[in-house]
């Protein structure tokens, strides 16, 4: 096996015995990088000399007994949000060209002191403000969309650029390209992740979280993650738990469920959704009832206002980060963000305050449904990558619906509510395109979403990188 094929865990357990080198990891992620990233298009920059020199501090670190823990050495890309010191955060944008960061953010500054290894940023679609990032090409089919906005953290995962890659998730933005990219994607619970540093879309709507190929690899870096910093208002000093799961050797059997409470929606989750979609998650949920989980139809609450909500939190919330570039240079934006920025000049603050009240009852509606059950499992998106370009879905019962609504619906919820999302994959179409499943928790419960989610991939089918054809 190849190191750039090895999960953050593998590499991790190689390099601090010293079975590997933190220097040919690195060279073997940035040749991998060399090979795909023509065709895929995952980086706005690729920082080879920084990631060189990480490695091989980590190498002299190691070998003279300094270990950092798991991260040590691993080659990681940077949503291109996200402010490392002395490099661009160029948002994917012509607006920000020529704009340097002067400090790290906090997620960059963890990473940094665990021994990270930056490889690049990634392309996000433009101000994350989109679902399918259009300058980066599915790891797994060229000629299908990488979904968004965090594109290019996912293909980067997906295609062995990097064991691992940050994102942002204010609707999706990190579980949409992972599911359609067939990697793991987590958005923690709001505030457990500090945002200081990193370019906003929605200030209360705004998560930072891991792409990673297992959930093992998943929370080993949200460990590194979590926390709080009072530089973020959002951040909260809640506890930081154990994330990783339990390993082979422990008391406890890793794909044992029993106990745990699996929430089936009995509404909104499955409605206008891909039959083959449909049919993996539900033998995923089955096989999560496999493994001792009981499984609780619940009834998700409020879901006619969960798209106006969402739209009535974001669009004015991004309009007003936006409002002096806007005015300053609105021709350098993209056309499709140009407009949703416009738009929400026109949204009135009563509207904004109606969204946030929905928001309150909304949390607090997921609280008391969730007390009759530890997480809720459910599609990630309603439909796998679809091609390049394409605008709109026609659905069974003749409804039409735009691929960024499509795409968005079933991960927004877990925005407004805040509570803790994964996405694993479970299998691909007839197309060979990858399916995902969404298990949320209750909030600041990482834990049990990790333990569930590990459990599954212990047991599910096989899967790996995306195929070779896509390079």
């Amino acid at each position: 096996m190849r190191p750039y094929e090895l999960t953050v865990a593998e590499a991790a357990e190689a390099v601090r015995t010293r079975r590997l080198s933190p220097v040919e990891l690195v060279d073997s992620s940035l040749e991998r990088i060399a090979r795909v990233e023509p065709h895929l298009n995952a980086f706005t920059t690729v920082t080879a000399d920084r990631a060189r020199d990480a490695a091989r501090r980590a190498e002299a670190e190691i070998a003279h007994g300094t270990h950092r823990g798991p991260l040590h050495g691993m080659p990681t890309g940077l949503k291109d949000l996200i402010d490392v010191a002395g490099l661009a955060t160029t948002a994917s944008s012509r607006v920000r060209v020529g704009h340097r960061a002067e400090t790290d953010s906090t997620v960059a500054a963890r990473l940094a002191s665990a021994g990270a290894a930056l490889v690049g940023k990634t392309h996000t679609h433009e101000f994350a403000y989109g679902l399918t990032t259009p300058q980066t090409a599915n790891a797994w089919h060229p000629d299908r969309v990488a979904g968004g906005s965090s594109g290019g953290s996912a293909v980067a995962v997906a295609s062995g650029a990097a064991a691992f890659a940050l994102g942002t998730d204010t609707g999706g933005s990190i579980r949409v390209p992972a599911a359609l990219n067939g990697v793991v994607g987590l958005k923690p619970t709001y505030g457990l992740v500090p945002r200081h540093g990193v370019t906003s879309l929605s200030w209360s709507l705004d998560h930072v979280g891991p792409l990673t190929r297992t959930v093992e690899d998943a929370g080993l870096v949200l460990a590194a993650l979590a926390g709080p910093d009072p530089r973020d208002p959002a951040s909260v000093a809640a506890p930081v738990a154990e994330h990783r799961p339990s390993p082979d050797t422990g008391p406890t059997d890793p794909t044992d469920l029993t106990g745990l409470r699996v929430g089936v929606p009995a509404n909104y989750y499955f409605d206008r959704v891909d039959p083959e979609v449909e049919a993996a998650v539900w033998r995923a949920v089955g096989r999560l009832e496999e493994l001792g989980a009981r499984l609780v139809e619940v009834e998700i609450p409020m879901t006619r206002y969960i798209r106006a909500a969402h739209w009535g939190l974001m669009v004015p919330e991004a309009c007003a980060y936006h409002e002096r570039t806007l005015r300053a240079v609105p021709d350098l934006y993209g056309a499709d963000v140009r407009v949703l920025l416009e738009a929400g000049e026109l949204m009135s603050a009563g509207d904004h305050l109606r969204a946030q009240r929905a928001r309150t009852l909304m949390g607090q509606a997921w609280r008391d449904m969730m007390e009759a059950v530890d997480l809720i499992a459910a599609p990630t998106v309603p439909l796998t990558a679809v091609e390049s370009g394409r605008t709109s879905v026609t659905w069974g019962d003749g409804s039409v619906e735009s691929v960024a609504d499509a795409y968005v619906r079933l991960s927004a919820p877990a925005n407004l509510t805040g509570v803790p999302a994964l996405t694993v994959p479970v299998g691909l179409d007839s197309a060979g395109l990858p399916i995902g499943m969404q298990l949320m928790g209750r909030l600041f419960d990482e834990a049990t979403v990790l333990r569930a989610g590990h459990a599954y991939e212990r047991t599910g089918p096989a899967r790996g990188l995306a195929p070779e054809r896509a390079a």
